[in-house]
C-alpha cells in the first residue's frame, strides 16, 4: 500500500499538511487490514448474488468489484487520509493488492511441508465441518478420483512422461501406478466414451453430430439439450444412475454420471434458475478475489501466447496449419486457463470434504491439439501444466480426511493430418452435393469446429445451445443433410423413412457412391450392413472375415466397430471415414482441424487407462468406453470394501438393483448384448445397490 501510494500520483494516504512516516504508515496498514476483512466478508456474498452472471462476465467484473471494495476500505480510515483516489486508480490500487495477497499467501503456505500441511488440514477440517452429511466415518474405505485428461493418447501420455513434460506421471508410473491402452468405438470422440464411462452405455451414439429422421434434430453431443437427452437415454437402457451416484461429485463434464455435487457439467447446463448447479463451480473459485485476479491475469497472458504462437506458426509457414482468429483466443483461454482452475478447484473441494467418487474433465489438452495439432512446442506447454494440476491434487489428496486412489485415463486420442478441405480444396458437404448432381458453391466453405471448449464457453455465456435454426434442424427437402465428427462424415436423406437401402440410393443418385468411394481422401464407407471401400472393394458386415479384410489397416477391432455402429438406431444412411496412413498415422478430419478425433484411423482410437497397483488388474486391453466403465465400476467395489452375497452359496449372483422412477426396465440378457459386446463380469453387491440415484434428467 505504500509503495502504490508512492508512485501512483492521485493515491495518497496522508493529510494535506503532511504526516509524519509512523502516521502514514499506520494510514497503510489500517487500509490493508480494511480491505482485507471487506474482501473476506463481503466478496462471497457479491460473487453469490452475481452467480447468474455469466461467468466471463464475473471474471471482467472483479477488477471493478474489488475497486469498489477498495474505496469502501479507504472511507473506513480516520480522518479521511485514504479518501483521495480516483475509481479508475482504485481498480488498479485492488488489482495490485489482491495479486500481492495471493503471491504473499501461497509463498508463506509454500515455505515448508509442515506450514503447508497445518493449511490443508485446516481446510479439510472446516469442510467436514460444511458438509450437509458431516465427514465420512473413520472405517469409510478409500476414495477415488478419475482424471480424464481429454484427447491424450497413449502414446502422447508416454513420450510426455519420458521426456520429462510430466514428472508427476513419471513418478506415478515409476512408484505406485500402471498404465495400458484401451481402445474406442468408431466414434472416438469425448460424447460417446464418456457417456460410456459415466453411464455405462454408448448405444446409439454414432458420432459427435448426426442427424435423427424421427425428430428432424440434429443431435451434437455438446449442445446441452442434447446432452440431458443422450444422458436420459442411456440411463433407461441401464435402469442404472450412473458411475458416481454414491456420494459422487462430476466436475466439467459432458454427464453427470448420477453424481448429486455437480459442476460445469453440461447435460445440466441448460436448465435456467436454481436448478441449474453446473455453475456452483464458479462461486466456489471466484468467490477469493485472489482467485479471480490470478485468472484474470492468466487469461490475458495465454490470449497473448495463442496470438503469438498464431502469428509464428504463419510466419514460419508450418504445415499444416488452419485458421486460429476470430474468437479462438479466448475460447482456447478459457479451456486452458479457466476451466482448468474452477474445475482443479472443485476437486480439492471434493478431496477434502472427503467424497467417495469424482469424476474430473480436464480439456485443455484437446481444444490445443485441434488447431496445433497433437504435437508440438504448443501441446508441450499445456501437458506440462496439466502435470503441475496433477500433482497439487495429489499432494491435497495426502491430507485428505480419508485415503484416496488416483486413477488418469482419456476418452481419446488425436490423430494428426491436413484437412480435407486443405487437402483437395472441397469440404465433405461439396463432394456429396457434386455426386447428387446438386450445384455446388464456387467456393468451398469451412466447415465450424465442434471442440467441447466452445460449448462450455457459451454454457458460461449463458448461451448454452451452440447450434440453431438450419444447423440444429434442416429443412425439409431433397438435399442430403452432411455433418461432420473429426474424420467420420455422416450423410442422411431426410426424405427417406428409416434407414435408406443402397438400391434406393443407386437410383436416386447412381453417381454418389462411386463419386465418395473412389475419392483419395476417403478411407471407406458404410452402406445399408455393406463397407465399400477404393476401387470397388466391397464387403458384408454379415460374411464373417469379410469386412475384417477390408478394414485391416484401420487396425485390429475396426470390423468389429462399424459392426456395432451399424445396429444403431440412428446411423446415418452413409457413414463416411477419412483415408489414412498406416505409416504416419495421419487421417483427414472433414472439419477444420489439424489434430483430430471423431472416426476410426491412427492414436484417436487408443486413449490411455492408468491406475494404482492396490486395484486390480483391467486385463487385457480394455474394448469400448462401457469396458472401462466395467473396469471403474469394479474397483468402487474394491474400494467399497468386501461385499455381502445376496444368498450363501451364489456369491456371484447378480445384485437386484431398484429402477429408477419413470425409468423402463431393464432389458433382458438378448437386448442388453445386442451391440454384440460381452458384459463385464461381477460379482457381489455393487455400491449403488438398492440407492435411488437421483433423478438428473427429471
Amino acid at each position: 500500500m505504500l509503495a502504490l501510494a508512492a508512485v501512483l500520483p492521485d493515491f495518497r494516504l496522508q493529510s494535506p499538511d503532511g504526516d509524519s512516516v509512523s502516521r502514514v504508515a499506520l494510514t497503510a496498514a489500517w487500509a490493508a487490514g480494511a480491505f482485507g476483512l471487506l474482501s473476506a466478508l463481503v466478496w462471497p456474498v457479491l460473487v453469490r448474488a452475481l452467480l447468474l452472471v455469466p461467468a466471463l462476465v464475473l471474471g471482467l467484473l472483479v477488477f471493478f468489484l474489488n475497486g469498489s471494495l477498495l474505496l469502501m476500505a479507504l472511507d473506513l480510515i480516520p480522518d479521511a487520509r485514504g479518501a483521495r483516489v480516483a475509481p479508475e486508480t482504485a481498480v488498479v490500487v485492488a488489482a495490485a493488492m489482491s495479486a500481492v495477497a495471493s503471491a504473499t499467501s501461497t509463498a508463506l503456505a509454500m515455505r515448508g511441508d509442515e506450514a503447508y500441511s497445518r493449511r490443508l488440514h485446516r481446510l479439510a477440517d472446516r469442510r467436514r465441518r460444511r458438509r450437509r452429511h458431516g465427514a465420512p466415518p473413520g472405517g469409510a474405505g478409500p476414495g477415488l478420483v478419475f482424471l480424464q485428461l481429454d484427447g491424450v493418447g497413449y502414446e502422447v501420455l508416454r513420450r510426455a512422461a519420458a521426456d520429462g513434460l510430466m514428472p508427476t506421471v513419471a513418478g506415478l508410473l515409476e512408484r505406485t501406478h500402471r498404465l495400458t491402452p484401451w481402445r474406442t468405438d468408431w466414434s472416438s470422440q469425448t460424447g460417446a466414451s464418456q457417456l460410456g464411462i459415466l453411464h455405462g452405455s454408448s448405444f446409439d451414439v454414432p458420432a459427435f453430430r448426426w442427424y435423427e429422421k424421427d425428430t428432424g434434430e440434429v443431435m451434437v453431443c455438446n449442445r446441452p439439450t442434447s446432452a440431458a437427452e443422450l444422458q436420459r437415454r442411456a440411463i433407461e437402457r441401464t435402469a442404472d444412475g450412473g458411475l458416481l451416484t454414491l456420494d459422487g461429485a462430476s466436475r466439467g463434464n459432458l454427464f453427470s454420471g448420477g453424481a448429486d455435487q455437480l459442476a460445469l457439467v453440461l447435460s445440466v447446463a441448460a436448465r435456467r434458475g436454481r436448478a441449474n448447479r453446473s455453475r456452483a463451480g464458479y462461486f466456489a473459485y471466484f468467490r477469493d478475489p485472489a482467485n479471480a485476479v490470478r485468472t484474470a491475469l492468466s487469461l490475458v497472458a495465454e490470449v497473448a501466447r495463442e496470438i503469438g504462437q498464431s502469428l509464428r506458426a504463419r510466419a514460419r509457414k508450418v504445415t499444416p496449419r488452419v485458421s486460429r482468429g476470430g474468437l479462438y483466443p479466448v475460447i482456447r483461454a478459457f479451456a486452458t486457463v479457466i476451466e482448468r482452475d474452477v474445475v482443479v478447484s472443485a476437486v480439492i473441494g471434493d478431496v477434502l470434504a472427503g467424497r467417495a467418487a469424482v469424476y474430473a474433465d480436464l480439456v485443455a489438452y484437446d481444444e490445443v491439439a485441434h488447431h496445433s495439432g497433437p504435437r508440438g512446442r504448443d501441446t508441450d506447454q499445456v501437458l506440462a501444466r496439466l502435470d503441475r494440476s496433477l500433482a497439487l491434487i495429489a499432494r491435497v489428496a495426502e491430507h485428505a480426511p480419508r485415503e484416496y486412489r488416483l486413477v488418469l485415463l482419456s476418452d481419446h486420442g488425436q490423430s494428426p493430418g491436413e484437412t480435407f478441405l486443405a487437402r483437395y480444396g472441397l469440404t465433405l458437404k461439396d463432394l456429396v452435393r457434386a455426386g447428387c448432381g446438386l450445384p455446388v458453391p464456387r467456393r468451398a466453405g469451412r466447415t465450424r469446429s465442434g471442440a467441447e471448449a466452445r460449448a462450455a464457453v457459451l454454457a458460461a455465456l449463458h448461451r448454452p445451445v451452440e447450434e440453431a435454426g438450419e444447423e440444429a434442424r434442416p429443412a425439409p427437402g431433397s438435399d442430403p443433410v452432411v455433418l461432420a465428427s473429426g474424420n467420420l462424415g455422416l450423410v442422411s436423406f431426410p426424405e427417406v423413412r428409416g434407414r435408406a437401402t443402397r438400391e434406393w440410393i443407386e437410383r436416386a443418385h447412381p453417381a454418389l457412391l462411386p463419386t465418395l468411394a473412389h475419392h483419395p481422401g476417403v478411407g471407406f464407407l458404410l452402406v445399408d450392413g455393406e463397407v465399400l471401400g477404393p476401387g470397388g472393394a466391397s464387403a458384408r458386415l454379415d460374411v464373417p472375415g469379410a469386412a475384417e479384410e477390408l478394414l485391416a489397416a484401420f487396425g485390429p477391432g475396426a470390423a468389429d466397430a462399424v459392426r456395432r455402429t451399424d445396429s444403431f438406431p440412428h446411423v446415418a444412411d452413409i457413414m463416411v471415414n477419412s483415408a489414412y496412413d498406416p505409416e504416419t498415422g495421419a487421417v483427414h478430419a472433414f472439419e477444420e482441424q489439424i489434430g483430430s478425433h471423431g472416426g476410426l484411423g491412427g492414436e484417436q482410437g487408443h486413449p490411455f487407462l492408468m491406475w494404482p497397483t492396490v486395484l486390480s488388474d483391467p486385463g487385457p486391453e480394455p474394448v469400448g468406453a462401457e469396458a472401462v466403465h466395467g473396469v471403474l465400476r469394479r474397483w468402487l467395489r474394491e474400494a467399497d470394501g468386501p461385499q455381502i452375497p445376496l444368498t450363501g452359496g451364489d456369491p456371484v449372483r447378480e445384485p437386484v438393483r431398484e429402477p429408477l422412477r419413470g425409468a423402463a426396465p431393464q432389458p433382458p440378457p438378448e437386448r442388453a448384448r445386442e451391440d454384440h459386446r460381452p458384459e463385464p463380469e461381477s460379482s457381489g453387491t455393487l455400491p449403488s445397490a438398492g440407492v435411488p440415484a437421483p433423478d438428473e434428467t427429471r
